[in-house]
């Protein structure tokens, strides 16, 4: 498959899982697993399998993107790549450098989503790849799934998270806000970014380029609603969490889109 992409000139995008090595794993494997008395997903699971196509693609030379990675071990192997110039390209999900194992309570099955809510150590590790620009994406990995699918056991739940509703504002409450990123650098990560891994013309505001344009208030804070979602997707652990980088208006190829999603009121201090 690389040899054939990189003939075509086309990236590409793997998700890397050791399928053998999941077998019915359905978190992180740590002390919540033991805890909830469910089977768990080691991080070797993805590394291992970031460390083969990581090889192939400096043996084919295609463009390489990595899919929400979760690992420490993920974020040094990306490391090793880029300084070995081979064309690597990565991204992580609000949900990886925002929760870890330790903030699932409960035995719920909005916690449950692969690859799984790691380690503290992992967190970390993602935010300083961010930081460094070993990671170059912020992707949502978004996956809608109906409440029945959800509202259960972690065991017997769907994998998946919704993301594009909650996204910029995790972003800037969890690394702008922090001084892990610049808001220019989380635009850039957002936007400019991905456009540049998939080689299209977005991710721009130079005169003469498609007027695609969020509009965001950063200094209210808010809570995350899913009531107020226009997914028909709920399935998220972050509703109620208080928040900045409430969207106030999109904007598609210069035209303002309707509907945007509207929070009832400011979250008091």
């Amino acid at each position: 498959a690389m040899k054939q992409a990189k003939e075509l000139n086309l990236p590409v995008f793997a998700h890397c899982e050791d399928k053998n090595m999941v077998s019915s794993g359905v978190m992180n494997e740590g002390e919540k697993a033991k805890e909830f008395g469910l089977k768990g997903i080691s991080n070797a699971v993805e590394d291992i399998i970031i460390a083969r196509d990581i090889l192939l693609a400096k043996e084919t030379r295609v463009k390489l993107h990595l899919c929400h990675c979760s690992t420490r071990d993920s974020v040094e192997l990306i490391r090793l790549a880029k300084e070995d110039n081979i064309d690597v390209t990565a991204e992580v999900c609000p949900h990886h450098f925002v929760l870890c194992e330790e903030d699932i309570k409960e035995d719920n099955g909005n916690y449950k989503m692969n690859p799984p809510l790691r380690s503290r150590m992992d967190v970390e590790a993602l935010k300083q790849g961010l930081h460094d620009n070993i990671i170059d994406v912020i992707a949502t990995d978004h996956a809608p799934h109906n409440k029945d699918e959800k509202d259960c056991s972690i065991n017997q739940a769907a994998f998946g998270i919704v993301g594009l509703e909650t996204a910029f504002a995790l972003g800037y409450t969890y690394l702008v806000e922090t001084n892990v990123l610049t808001p220019m650098q989380l635009i850039e990560k957002m936007s400019t970014n991905p456009a540049r891994v998939i080689g299209i013309d977005r991710g721009t505001l130079l005169e003469g380029s498609v007027a695609d344009i969020t509009i965001a208030d950063v200094s209210t804070p808010f809570h995350i609603d899913v009531s107020t979602f226009q997914s028909k997707g709920k399935n998220t652990p972050f509703n109620g969490t208080k928040v900045k980088g409430n969207i106030l208006s999109t904007i598609v190829g210069g035209r303002i889109v309707k509907g945007i999603v509207n929070y009832d009121k400011p979250a008091s201090e």
